[in-house]
């Protein structure tokens, strides 16, 4: 016969009462002191109740869970509310001393015929509470009375496996008290009880076990593939950070290198500007020196003819000596030197702005990194916007086209959103603006407002630039930036780090910064955003072209 189950459907009923051999009496009475009267086992979470006695929460709870009276199982007190438990915590500790100290394992029955050298039982006969090894079994599968009996596993103490009241094998289980009973108690205290036999139970137990035990095994595989996909996830975020710190370090050192040249070139610019100042000094000082000594005998000349008394010699003389001698504007030569210096500052100028330009686009190359490839989402673009096969092309046509009005379309404003959404991390991605003399462009929140008129500010979940009548530009901030810029744009770069907060606009082909948005905080999904505009009558017929950046290889070498 199969041994019965415990409510408990993670222990088999009495399979850890059975006492090593090593235990002394007193561990015995201990062992019984510290059962369950319900599942028969070492209490788990022991519980008090009203009336003084103690069981497993599990077992109590199961108990009052099928019956509609809260009574105590040992003693039949019943309570007019359901008592509310808490675990016993002394009594807990105890178990869990008991537990260390002796529940390692299940004792081996031996056979009770065995006179000398006692045999390993291999079953338990619940009508002669004997345990037999294989030879004293022999008769129970031969004699037709001994057939009869119900033999189950071997157990040490087959006693507990009887009806202390009766005397009679414990067969049926009590589903109102959730306790085992014997045939008398079911047509006794137990007549009008919900009982079943234990083999039905026990198969009933053995269903829910195996049900638990997929579910556990369910939820180790799910958090094994859970702890895979983080190991994954971890590995995959160390290739891309070393990867980016690899890139990171070449394309600053490309920059260093750039900025150590150019201050090279620029010493030697100003060591050949102080070595020409030193010789133009030089010969300046040459030419002073001989107009000194040229001068210095003019004026002894003049000295002695002021001193002689020969007039007819004095009108004899030649006239030039009468006027001063020829030199050079030596004022003119000083502002010549002054130009020299000029010089050397426009030179400085144009130095710092070559640094900027080389600084900007390093920057803009290590944005191109991320560049993601996206697509226009043709559910959201107004009917009047007429967009490429491959959805990588819009243009304004001018004519109202008949689309549903579904609840992602926008219905007043000239505009379409990109298919991809970024919810984390940097993305990149640029747009062909060559020939449009208005365009908007940038980056929106999923859930912004797509129906009636629109207002282009983050506060509304929209970061944008735009172009208006062929040059001017301006970042739709609160309240709005009026941008200066060197050149038109022909190509535009939107670059979002998700995390920072910031939103970036590049003018690509002239490599320079054209506005951001820092300091932002994003909760939900980002969306690329495209207007080409009004057509215009033509003076704006030209599409925006969203740039096929995906599998370009970026060089990180500037120079």
């Amino acid at each position: 016969m199969a041994e019965p189950t415990s409510p408990k459907q993670t222990r088999t009923w009495r399979s850890s009462m059975s006492e090593p051999p090593s235990l002394s009496s007193s561990s015995v009475s201990l062992t019984k002191e510290l059962q369950c009267s319900v599942c028969l086992d070492v209490f788990s979470d022991p519980v008090s109740t009203p009336c003084g006695h103690n069981f497993c929460r599990s077992c109590l709870k199961q108990c009052w869970d099928n019956s509609r009276i809260y009574s105590c199982p040992m003693c039949k007190e019943t309570f007019r509310k359901r008592p509310d438990l808490k675990i016993n915590t002394t009594l807990r500790q105890v178990v869990l001393h008991y537990n260390e100290k002796f529940s390692v394992r299940r004792s081996e029955v031996l056979c009770d015929i065995c006179d000398e050298r006692k045999l390993k039982a291999l079953k338990s006969c619940l009508v002669c509470q004997t345990s037999y090894c294989k030879t004293h079994l022999e008769p129970h599968h031969r004699v037709p009375n001994l057939k009869k009996h119900k033999l189950m596993d071997p157990v040490e103490n087959i006693k507990d496996y009887f009806c202390q009241k009766h005397e009679r094998p414990l067969e049926f289980f009590c589903r109102d008290d959730q306790t085992c009973v014997c045939v008398f108690c079911t047509e006794g205290d137990h007549k009008t009880h919900n009982t079943v036999p234990l083999e039905e139970m026990s198969e009933e137990k053995k269903s829910q076990l195996k049900k638990t035990q997929t579910h556990v095994q369910q939820m180790i595989q799910e958090r094994i593939k859970k702890i895979q996909d983080i190991k994954h996830s971890a590995q995959l975020r160390k290739r891309s950070t070393d990867e980016e710190k690899a890139a990171s370090v070449e394309v600053f050192s490309a920059l260093i290198r750039s900025i150590e040249r150019c201050q090279t070139e620029l010493l030697e610019m100003m060591d050949e500007q102080q070595k020409a100042a030193e010789k133009q000094d030089e010969d300046l000082m040459k030419d002073l020196e001989q107009e000194i000594t040229e001068l210095k005998r003019r004026d002894s000349e003049l000295e002695q003819l002021s001193h002689t008394d020969h007039h007819l010699h004095l009108l004899q003389i030649d006239s030039s000596l009468y006027t001063p001698p020829h030199t050079k504007n030596w004022s003119e030569i000083s502002m010549k030197t002054d130009v020299s210096v000029e010089s050397l500052r426009r030179a400085l100028t144009q130095l710092q702005e070559t640094l900027q330009d080389k600084l900007t686009q390093t920057v803009l190359r290590r944005m191109q990194q991320f560049s993601v490839d996206v697509t226009l989402d043709p559910d959201t673009a107004h009917p009047y916007l007429i967009l490429s096969e491959d959805g990588k092309q819009v243009r304004d046509g001018d004519i109202r086209h008949e689309l549903p009005d579904n609840p992602e379309r926008f219905n007043m404003c000239g505009c379409v959103l990109g298919k991809e959404g970024f919810s984390s991390g940097r993305f990149y991605f640029e747009v062909q603006v060559k020939g449009k003399t208005k365009w908007t462009l940038g980056v929106v929140r999923e859930s912004i407002n797509r129906k009636g008129e629109i207002t282009l500010t983050p506060q509304n979940g929209f970061w944008t630039v735009f172009l208006r009548d062929e040059n001017n530009y301006e970042a739709c901030a609160r309240p709005p930036v009026s941008l200066s810029l060197r050149k038109s744009p022909q190509k535009v770069g939107v670059f979002v780090d998700y995390e920072e907060g910031l939103v970036c606009f590049y003018d690509v082909e002239n490599r320079s910064h054209i506005y951001s948005f820092t300091g932002q905080t994003f909760t939900e999904k980002l969306l690329p955003y495209f207007s080409p505009c009004s057509n215009d009558e033509g003076k704006n017929s030209a599409p925006l072209i969203i740039v096929n950046l995906q599998f370009r290889k970026f060089s990180h070498s500037l120079l």
